[in-house]
């Protein structure tokens, strides 16, 4: 019978986790390498400017839609102020003016992209279906279960829920934004629809289910930011009993007779339980915290280095300007091309946070841009002079695309910050500075339909949480990931898993 649990990772998925490991009787502990709770789900502040480095929109943001209950149960949403925007972002071709609105209304967004190409018209019709489709569409549904408690039972019911939906996910979940985008007649289109959803291979059953949850009013940005959020819920797990170590790195998972006992810290220091859920860094657990004494061929695959993970950089700039006016997110298609941080870029997305007054002084804005950027490029400089020159060289490359945009504003900047790669790996402990673990493709979409085991070969006591085992590390979806964990280990036990929610809800 568990007593008691040790959860490593302070991220979204840990704290659930610890959440839901005090509801249901038990004691638990997290370990966490920083000094604050998040892990990716986090903000920094610079010179009176919160920098925000995580949710954009969040899934369960609605009263009664999917997730939602999940964040009640958290406490992370209580007393807290929902942004909702009417379009998702806009691409904008430079040469030509032309413009593409993700407005979330599909019957909007219809009518503006065929006004953009009535020659398209078959096509658009049945993207916006498809957006129509998922506003119905229960995605919590794929996670709510932990795979390893399915019987046939849940599996046909699990089934019949999917049914309406099977062909629009077999369609548009194993279609990429890039492939999608190579069936349209118009060239601004054929260029702008990749750039939508964030990356070219991301499956446009993604974006349409972001689209469509947006249209729900379920998926909004919640004020004050993503490192408030995470306190929110650490002040639940922490109201229920639990206990968390800050700057405690684990070094080792403790395993006697084929069963987790506990962990090592880095100070040497044994923390003892009957059981360990990890929440950490998918890579750094199987092979570094346990050795690879447990794994098989499909880990050792999983884990090769051929799999896409997203690395990025993140330009962050406090600017004494008032944004409110200009769209809060637009991509731009660039008329010539411009080298950034070792790339070509033929597109660059601007955001403006001026939709959330806590993150900025009055009048003043918050802008991001966001750079796919690969880590080996910045792994090879590290520790020179190099890297804190190429830091400034792409922040100052990044202010003269914006003072084109809007000039003058250069001369307003009055904070700046580069997150690179190996900032997320100082971070989190991330696996070449992943800021969501494995990419959200056609081929990884697989793994969100079938699951992806939560366990190791020959550990017992052990289980996995978080992103690593959840493709696209969307925030509601590592928080169920963390919520699933913990019903796995009162199914051993052969007790009912329960949930409670704040007295003050």
């Amino acid at each position: 019978m568990t007593e008691s649990i040790i959860i490593i990772g302070a991220g979204i998925a840990g704290l659930a986790a610890g959440c839901y490991g005090q509801m249901n009787g038990y004691r638990t502990q997290i370990c966490e390498l920083h000094d604050l709770p998040g892990g990716l789900c986090t903000a920094w502040e610079r010179e009176g400017y919160v920098f925000d480095g995580c949710i954009h929109y969040l899934f369960g943001t609605g009263p009664g839609q999917p997730f939602h209950e999940v964040w009640e149960e958290l406490g992370a949403l209580a007393g807290r102020d929902i942004v909702h925007h009417d379009e998702m972002m806009r691409m904008v071709d430079l040469a030509t003016g032309k413009t593409l609105i993700l407005y979330a209304d599909p019957d909007r967004l219809e009518e503006h992209m065929k006004e953009l190409s009535p020659a398209d018209t078959d096509l658009i019709e049945g993207f916006v279906d498809g957006v129509r489709q998922f506003r119905r569409f229960n995605m919590a549904a794929l996670q709510e279960t932990p795979r390893a408690l399915m019987g046939p039972q849940e599996w046909a019911t699990l089934g019949l829920k999917m049914l309406p939906y099977a062909l629009a996910v077999a369609r548009w979940g194993m279609m990429s934004a890039k492939d999608f985008a190579g069936r349209f007649q118009d060239p601004f289109l054929r260029r702008a629809i990749p750039e939508m959803f964030a990356w070219e291979d991301c499956p446009v059953m993604a974006g349409q289910s972001m689209l469509a949850s947006m249209h729900n009013r379920n998926g909004g940005f919640p004020v004050g930011g993503s490192l408030e959020f995470a306190r929110a819920i650490e002040r639940r797990y922490l109201e229920l009993g639990g206990q968390i170590h800050y700057k405690a790195q684990v070094d080792r998972i403790l395993v006697e007779d084929g069963r987790a006992v506990g962990v090592r810290l880095y100070d040497d220091r044994e923390l003892r339980a009957a059981a360990v859920i990890s929440a950490a860094d998918g890579r750094g657990t199987i092979f570094h915290m346990l050795r690879g004494e447990f794994v098989d061929k499909d880990l050792q695959k999983r884990y090769d280095g051929r799999l896409p993970a997203h690395t990025q950089v993140q330009v962050s700039l406090g600017v004494d300007r008032d944004l409110s006016g200009e769209p809060h997110w637009v991509t731009y298609l660039l008329e010539n091309p411009i080298t950034i941080a070792g790339e070509r870029r033929d597109a660059i997305n601007v955001k403006h946070y001026c939709f959330d007054p806590t993150l900025a002084p009055p009048g003043k804005s918050v802008v991001e841009v966001m750079l796919q950027s690969t880590y080996d490029y910045w792994q090879r400089i590290y520790g020179r002079k190099l890297y804190d020159t190429e830091q400034i060289q792409v922040c100052d490359a990044v202010v003269d695309f914006l003072e084109r945009l809007y000039p003058g504003i250069a001369a307003q900047v009055e904070a700046k910050d580069v997150a690179t790669p190996l900032s997320y790996e100082r971070y989190t402990g991330n696996w070449h500075g992943s800021t969501c673990g494995w990419l959200l493709t056609k081929d990884t979409m697989v793994w969100t339909i079938q699951g992806v085991d939560k366990t190791l070969p020959g550990l017992r006591n052990f289980y996995m949480a978080g992103q690593w085992v959840e493709p696209g590390g969307l925030v509601s979806v590592v928080a169920l990931s963390g919520r699933n964990a913990i019903r796995m280990i009162c199914h051993e036990d052969g007790r009912p898993f329960v949930t409670t929610k704040p007295a003050n809800l």
